[in-house]
């Protein structure tokens, strides 16, 4: 399956977080860089997995049922509004 970039997942970002996601920043946990969302790979599945560009770490995971998202965030982040 070849991944989507983090502009993919906009939608449902800013339905869960009411902005624009795909400017924010995480330090990677596992390599340090930093990348925006819109610079992370998107797979999808059962959910959707956002992985750093460099050692595909995961960086967010969610799923959505219906109107309701569960989302599991890793790494630092950095949230611009």
């Amino acid at each position: 399956m070849d991944p989507l970039d983090g502009n993919a997942l906009a939608g449902t970002l800013e339905e869960v977080f009411g902005g624009d996601m795909t400017i924010a920043e995480r330090a990677c946990g596992g390599c340090g860089i930093v990348s925006a969302v819109a610079a992370l790979r998107l797979y999808q599945g059962a959910g959707a997995v956002l992985r750093c560009p460099q050692c595909a770490d995961v960086a967010l995971r969610v799923v959505s049922s219906g109107e309701r998202h569960v989302v599991q965030l890793t790494g630092a982040w950095t949230f611009v509004r």
